[in-house]
C-alpha cells in the first residue's frame, strides 16, 4: 500500500520510481481507512530528512497518510519558508485531532541541555499530546533521548567521541517489533550523546530490544512508545554528505565506520533492516491497536 503524500511535496518525484507513493487527490477518492501519521520533524533538513522516512513508511503493505509538524517557537532556516508554509502544520493547528501514531525525529543539539533548547517547552506539549491523541509514538536519535528524559527521567551523557558509523546490534529480548530480523541488526548512528545505561536498566516500564558491543542500547520501548538511538532512516549518501561537510569545516572527524569498502565505496547494509523496523512498528504498535474511529476517546 502507498504512502499518501501531496504530489507538489518534493518526496514525491523522489520516491514514485523506488515506492508506491499516492497523491493525495487519488487518495480521497478511494473508500478505505488510512493510517494517519503525525511526522514531528525537528531536523534543520526538512525536505531530506522527509524523504528518508517516507520511503520507509511507504515500504509497508498499509496505507499511509502523513502530516508534517513543525515548531512554531523555533523556525529554522535551512528548510525554505514556501515549503514550510505550504506543506507543514503546527501544533495549535492539529491540537484537536488524533492520530494512529506518530514520529519525532533527531535534531543536531544534542550539546545543550534539554531546558535550553529553544522549543523545549513546545515539544514537552507536543509528547503529551502524543501519549493521549496517538497509538504508539516511534522517537529517533535526540528525538529519543528527549522522549526517555520527560518520561523516564533517563539522563543524557556526553561520548568521549563520536559515535559515527554502521554497527552491529543484538537482539536482547525477543519482541514483535524485532519479527523478521537477523541475529545481527545493522543501523547507523552518528551522535556526541548517549543516554545513562544503569538508569535503563534499573527501570521495569523500559524494555531494551537491541544493544550492540560500540553502540550501546540502541531500541526500547515502554507500554506504547519506541526509541530508536541510532538513524535507521539514513539513506545510503546521508553518513557521507556529514563527513565530507564536517571536514569542510575543519572539525575533527574519522571517517564512519563499517561503511566504506575497500575502494572507497559506501556498502548501504541496513537498508533491510530499516523496513523491518518501521514496517512493524507500522504493523504491530500502531495497525493492531488503533481504533478504527479516530474520534474514540
Amino acid at each position: 500500500m502507498p504512502v499518501i503524500i501531496p504530489k507538489a511535496i518534493p518526496a514525491f518525484g523522489v520516491l514514485k520510481d523506488n515506492v508506491f507513493v499516492m497523491d493525495t487527490k487519488r487518495a480521497f477518492s478511494q473508500d478505505i481507512r488510512t493510517l494517519e501519521i503525525l511526522l514531528i520533524n525537528l531536523m534543520p533538513t526538512k525536505i531530506q530528512t522527509e524523504n528518508q522516512i517516507l520511503s520507509l513508511l511507504a515500504n509497508s503493505p498499509l496505507q499511509v497518510s502523513i502530516t508534517l509538524l513543525a515548531t512554531q517557537s523555533y523556525i529554522g532556516k535551512n528548510t525554505p519558508k514556501s515549503h514550510l508554509d505550504r506543506f507543514y502544520k503546527y501544533f495549535d493547528q492539529i491540537i484537536n485531532r488524533r492520530f494512529d501514531g506518530a514520529i519525532v525525529t533527531g535534531a543536531p543539539i544534542e550539546h545543550l541541555p534539554f531546558e535550553d533548547v529553544q522549543y523545549w517547552e513546545e515539544l514537552v506539549q507536543i509528547m503529551e499530546f502524543l501519549r493521549t491523541h496517538t497509538t504508539s509514538t516511534l522517537y529517533l536519535c535526540w528525538g529519543a533521548m528527549a522522549g526517555l528524559y520527560y518520561f523516564h527521567n533517563i539522563q543524557k551523557i556526553a561520548l568521549k567521541e563520536k559515535l559515527f558509523g554502521i554497527f552491529e546490534h543484538d537482539m536482547i529480548e525477543n519482541d514483535v517489533l524485532l519479527s523478521g530480523l537477523n541475529d545481527k541488526v545493522l543501523m547507523p548512528h552518528s551522535r556526541h550523546s548517549g543516554v545513562d545505561e544503569q538508569q535503563i536498566r534499573s527501570k521495569d516500564t523500559l524494555k531494551i530490544l537491541l544493544q550492540g558491543r560500540q553502540s550501546g542500547i540502541s531500541v526500547l520501548k515502554d507500554k506504547r512508545d519506541i526509541f530508536i538511538l541510532g538513524h535507521p532512516e539514513y539513506a545510503a549518501q546521508t553518513l557521507d554528505e556529514e563527513y565530507k561537510r564536517d571536514k569542510q569545516k575543519g572539525l575533527r572527524i574519522a571517517k564512519p565506520e563499517n561503511y566504506y569498502d575497500t575502494n572507497g565505496m559506501i556498502r548501504m547494509q541496513w537498508r533491510s533492516d530499516a523496513s523491518v523496523l518501521f514496517g512493524n512498528w507500522l504493523n504491530f504498535s500502531v495497525y493492531q491497536d488503533t481504533p478504527f474511529a479516530l474520534n474514540i476517546p
